[in-house]
């Protein structure tokens, strides 16, 4: 194992430092050192930290998994869920679809599970745009899939499509709304009661689902 392994560690350096100091934190390392302290200096102290670091870190990883109780995941489009294995190996992550298991490396463990999903979602959920598009005759110009902070997805006056990656861990009905509502955008770019109704007319029971995504609130571990 080697440094390369472990997170991005942010070195900040203090007035008041009189050490260099190590702490591991849940979504990285922080290095704390003096004002007077050399590259080569931080560089040797790493060096001389590293199976602590990596034993540390493998630890609190392996910590976070099962305090929040993530063993499995069920994507909006598989009929059960996966198991989530901490394994030794090369890849960062590894989906057997045949076995329904995700296998992580084990000195990355909640890192690489959002790094997944996020390749996950950009696999699957443009595929299933593009499905629902189809079957509404609503056609749209692209998609792309990002992370963003409020909204689960929003359609440009290109008709260029965005859609949350954290859609793939919700249900699929939720998904198709939130598919169906983006769609709808390409007709009426506005809430009108002429785009509501558009909407209804492709998802009936539209007023549930939008109720229960506004509810919804992704794993403690994805932030």
């Amino acid at each position: 194992m080697h440094l390369e392994t472990l997170p991005e560690i942010k070195i900040v350096r203090h007035v008041r430092a009189r050490h260099l100091r190590l702490r591991v934190e849940p979504h990285q390392i922080r290095l704390t050192v003096p004002l007077f302290c050399t590259k080569k200096q931080i560089q040797h102290f790493l060096d001389q930290s590293q199976d602590w670091l990596m034993q540390t870190w493998q630890k609190q990883t392996q910590q976070q998994i099962a305090s929040s109780n993530f063993q499995h995941i069920h994507f909006f489009n598989q009929d059960q869920p996966y198991q989530i294995v901490l394994r030794k190996q090369h890849k960062n992550y590894v989906i057997d679809h045949e076995q329904a298991c995700i296998f992580i490396r084990e000195d990355k463990g909640v890192t690489v599970l959002k790094v997944m999903i996020y390749d996950y979602a950009k696999q699957y959920l443009p595929l299933y745009l593009d499905k629902i598009s189809r079957q509404t005759g609503l056609n749209f110009r692209d998609c792309s899939i990002r992370r963003p902070k409020t909204r689960w997805g929003s359609c440009s006056a290109q008709h260029s499509i965005m859609l949350h990656a954290g859609l793939v861990l919700m249900q699929p009905e939720i998904v198709r709304y939130v598919c169906v509502h983006e769609l709808a955008h390409t007709r009426y770019f506005n809430h009108s009661a002429q785009f509501w109704a558009e909407v209804e007319k492709f998802d009936p029971d539209y007023l549930i689902h939008r109720k229960q995504l506004k509810s919804y609130q992704l794993p403690a571990w994805w932030y």
